[in-house]
């Protein structure tokens, strides 16, 4: 007996051992993912605590605060930060702290708050922000979309910003801010301004409580009368005029939340994407004038492919499959899945997103801020979703989903399907707050890009991309010369031998925020980019050649050649416009 129990015991020892090895074998077989983010918040000296002014009313827009900007406002080459924030509402106590925060990159992913010195951190309720050179002087200005009248921040050069709203005419007062954004609606070089808007909404209008199975939540854009939007017409000397009735913008109302200005037709002039929250999204088509028809309903992307309208959220802009076309990601509600619409040619889109994969992951969750980003350099584009709800009790009543959410990364396979990697790609996606703003850019110059996630009430989350994958990659700057010095609505197409990939530069995108004005584009291990091809928004088309991978480089309108970004600008003198 004793003998046979030793057998026994030997041949189960055996047993195991056999399946751990199949184990073991299996799990080395299985591709490791190549897309590797790593939480770096707490060393990189970013304070700053986001608040939405709540304390018990449940006012319908707490939730939808806010966007996060990346850009470059001092002209050294490294990607800023500009967090936008909510303040105590009627009735709360005061706090001091409650104010948006600009961070300055100092390299090597720490940063130090500026906001003061620069004199960026308003006074009102923020929501949307977005960043552009509205005068031409070779600095990037900051327009901020409040709760009431918005803020236009001009960058004086030196540092330190100040507030021109009322002298430029663009304060937008009596709305609820949304996404906004800086584009050239008739190719004159002067960047013009749209800004989005939510619903109509004042402390004297009607009161909205609602609940569900007794418990408070926030009411919807459906309580509300929907609004319609804005454009701004930049006359040339610092000053704008109101042209939202004579462009056809006014006469559609919705409930906007995210927007990208892009040019969706290839016709060389920027047509606006506006996604609606409960109510069908709006396509203004350009006409090349300034004059927009709103085509949504005709294209294929005022529903999904069901023929239902969502809780749409944020607005990503991207070519996910390389065929030439600028496509569209929105994300949206609990229970709707984020929307992937495929640019087919010919003013016409279709819904992708369920024989793609974009999707995956969000039915539990309420996604905000999206990206449609290159993480790994391989050369495809993979979306990036922040994830949280906007009721902070939802436990309470509903089982499936949480406030505090882990967000999304889905990796593109670059044969048409996208793979839900969030549990693969490092504790960067390990990170469970309620995210709704995110923005993309490479703040350390390695190649790689990062991200970073407003959380509402809470810290940001910083993500390091930490992927080493060995492939290769080209970061350029468009560069006009005289007016739209930062290259706004400019195409650039990238050919590497058998990759052929395009980008355009974009002021204000995803959730109600602002990043990509230097494109990134992925190689592979392609060693080599044949040629880059320029069409300056409002001009002639430009090639450049005989460019390294693995830079980041600047082109120059009417050079022809690749240069590095060019020295900052001269202080402008005061009293200027």
């Amino acid at each position: 007996m004793a003998g046979n129990e030793r057998q026994r015991a030997a041949l189960l020892g055996v047993a195991l051992a056999l399946c751990l090895a199949s184990l073991s074998a299996g799990l080395a077989a299985l591709p490791e993912c190549p897309i590797q983010m790593r939480d770096v918040t707490r060393t990189t000296g970013i304070t700053f605590v986001h608040t939405d002014g709540s304390y018990g009313n449940r006012y319908v827009f707490e939730p939808m605060t806010g966007g996060v900007a990346l850009f470059d406002y001092n002209n050294d080459g490294l990607l800023d930060i500009y967090f936008v924030s909510g303040r105590p509402l009627r009735g709360a106590k005061p706090d001091a702290t409650a104010k948006n925060r600009l961070y300055r990159n100092d390299g090597n992913f720490k940063f130090t708050d500026v906001t003061d010195g620069a004199a960026v951190g308003g006074t009102g309720y923020a929501l949307g922000v977005a960043i552009g050179d509205y005068n031409n002087d070779g600095y990037l200005d900051i327009y901020v979309n409040n709760l009431g009248p918005n803020v236009l921040y001009r960058n004086n050069g030196n540092g330190t910003f100040a507030d021109v709203t009322r002298e430029a005419g663009v304060a937008c007062p009596d709305k609820v801010g949304a996404g906004t954004d800086f584009l050239d609606i008739d190719g004159d070089g002067s960047l013009d301004l749209f800004v989005g808007c939510y619903v109509k909404w004042s402390y004297e209008s009607r009161d909205v409580r609602k609940t569900r199975n007794g418990v408070p939540v926030y009411p919807g854009p459906r309580n509300y009368p929907p609004s319609s939007n804005f454009l701004y017409r930049n006359n040339g000397n610092g000053t704008f005029t109101d042209v939202s009735a004579a462009s056809g913008m006014a006469a559609h109302l919705g409930a906007a939340m995210g927007t990208v200005c892009a040019d969706y037709d290839n016709d060389g002039d920027t047509d606006i994407f506006v996604a609606n929250d409960e109510w069908p999204n709006f396509l203004f088509r350009n006409d090349g004038t300034g004059r927009f028809e709103e085509v949504a309903l005709l294209s294929g992307i005022a529903f999904s492919f069901d023929g239902n309208r969502k809780g749409s959220m944020g607005m990503a802009c991207g070519d996910y499959d390389n065929d030439g076309r600028l496509d569209f990601h929105v994300t949206a509600f609990q229970t709707e899945m984020a929307t992937l619409y495929r640019n087919l040619g010919n003013g016409l889109f279709e819904d992708v997103t369920h024989q793609t994969g974009a999707g995956q992951g969000t039915l539990p969750c309420v996604t905000w801020g999206n990206g449609l980003v290159d993480f790994d350099n391989d050369g495809h584009k993979d979306i990036f979703m922040a994830c949280g709800h906007l009721d902070d009790n939802v436990e309470r009543f509903d089982s499936t989903t949480t406030y505090a959410e882990r967000n999304l990364l889905l990796r593109n396979n670059g044969q048409g399907r996208f793979v839900n990697v969030s549990d693969q790609c490092g504790d960067g996606l390990a990170v469970t707050l309620s995210s709704r703003g995110a923005a993309f850019g490479d703040l350390d110059n390695d190649g790689n890009v990062d991200a970073v996630v407003l959380n509402s009430r809470r810290e940001p989350t910083i993500l390091r991309n930490v992927s080493n994958t060995g492939n290769h990659w080209i970061q350029i700057e468009p560069r006009g010369v005289k007016r739209n010095l930062f290259g706004v609505g400019s195409r650039v197409k990238v050919v590497a031998g058998d990759l052929t990939q395009i980008g355009e530069v974009h002021s204000g995108q995803g959730y109600q925020g602002h990043f990509g004005m230097r494109l990134h584009f992925g190689l592979g291990k392609r060693d080599r980019i044949d040629r880059i091809e320029v069409r300056w928004h409002g001009g002639s088309a430009e090639v450049f050649e005989n460019v390294r991978v693995d830079q980041i480089v600047t082109l120059t309108q009417g050079t022809g050649k690749p240069g590095q970004p060019p020295p900052a600008a001269k202080p402008p003198s005061k009293g200027r416009s």
